[in-house]
């Protein structure tokens, strides 16, 4: 019997309540379809770096580049640890060291799930976001000088290498070809003379190279708000860190609560163990309480399966969250129901049994 290897993270606050309820789903999933899901759980987070002063191990990265993927739930507790140290701690020291240079989020509106925006339905709402993951606006050069005095300086450096720019632009490409062909570039090069000017060249250059897909390049802020006011126009977005951080969240508002987007952190070559995570947060507000909506952590599971090529356990997987999510007989309290974390995912294995 086929196996594969994952890493569990589960994090911070509601992670630690998803992760286990999305696991149920993946297992449910492997056993229709005949292959088995071995994990072993590292203890990482926010608690692990108050007890320890490190929000993973020294040799994490050794133990964790022979997984066949990594299963994460969330990272942060900002009334304990700065979200700084959290976040570059952990997530995007395994991006970065990993070489997850692709944030793949997809911007779907689920059966059974409403967006916010009036008259946008399904049809509407479907494109998919590529976010470069390794480099630009968060690569991490920079600092302070005279912390805490009248005249402090902060610097924060802004690294686009044409390597970086021109792998995750190939991938986008070859992502609209799949899809309906036609890709938005998110750009500011009106304001931003040399980094996102070579971002559009670069664009235009391999352009040449698929003269099927429509090329639009769109400020950032008129991308913005075509997110808001013109979803159907949008097929495949991709765009810088920050640029795609934000509009990415944007997009999982259109989904109709930010306990459905998911994402995945792919080094495509794999060299690497790729990263899938719900992107809700640790949300502590809610955390404790087992009412966190597992949706997004099972639909970074399907993610996963199909990048694992465990095609048909993650096609079953979706089709039965879509069901269940139709059925409404079990929604978490964000989705306008009083069933519990657990209560959900259990509906999702009724229906993939069904």
């Amino acid at each position: 019997m086929k196996k594969h290897r994952i890493a569990v993270i589960a994090g911070d606050g509601i992670g630690k309540e998803v992760i286990p309820t999305g696991l149920s789903v993946l297992r449910a999933a492997a056993g229709v379809c005949g292959f088995e899901i071995e994990t072993e759980e590292f203890p990482w987070g926010c608690d692990y770096y108050l007890q320890t002063g490190r929000m993973m191990d020294d040799d994490a990265l050794l133990r964790l580049q022979d997984f066949s993927a990594i299963y994460l739930g969330a990272v942060g507790d900002p009334a304990r640890v700065p979200d700084h140290i959290s976040l570059r701690g952990l997530l995007i020291k395994i991006r970065q060291s990993f070489d997850q240079y692709i944030n793949l989020r997809p911007i779907k509106l689920l059966a059974g799930t409403q967006s916010p925006l009036r008259d946008k339905g399904r049809r509407e709402i479907d494109f998919v976001c590529v976010r470069e993951n390794s480099e630009g606006e968060y690569c991490g050069w920079g600092g302070r000088l005279k912390q805490g005095a009248p005249d402090e300086v902060a610097e924060q450096t802004v690294v686009f290498t044409r390597r970086g720019v021109e792998r995750v632009l190939r991938y986008a490409f070859d992502l609209a070809r799949q899809r309906r062909k036609r890709l938005a570039s998110a750009t500011k090069s009106n304001a931003m003379q040399y980094t996102m000017v070579m971002w559009d060249d670069i664009c235009r250059e391999i352009a040449r190279d698929y003269p099927d897909v429509a090329v639009t390049p769109y400020h950032v802020d008129a991308l913005a708000a075509r997110f808001v006011l013109q979803p159907e126009s949008l097929d495949v977005v991709v765009g810088s860190n920050l640029f795609c951080d934000i509009l990415t969240d944007l997009g999982g508002a259109l989904q109709g609560s930010l306990g459905i987007p998911a994402s995945a952190n792919l080094n495509p070559e794999r060299r690497f163990p790729s990263l899938f995570e719900p992107v809700h947060g640790s949300a502590p507000d809610i955390a404790g309480r087992g009412v966190a909506n597992p949706t997004a952590a099972i639909w970074a599971g399907a993610m996963m399966l199909e990048h694992l090529g465990a095609n048909d356990a993650a096609q079953l997987v979706m089709n039965a969250l879509e069901r269940a999510l139709e059925s409404g007989r079990a929604r978490t309290p964000d989705l306008g129901g009083s069933s519990s974390t657990v209560e959900m995912a259990e509906e999702v294995v009724k229906m993939m049994m069904s």
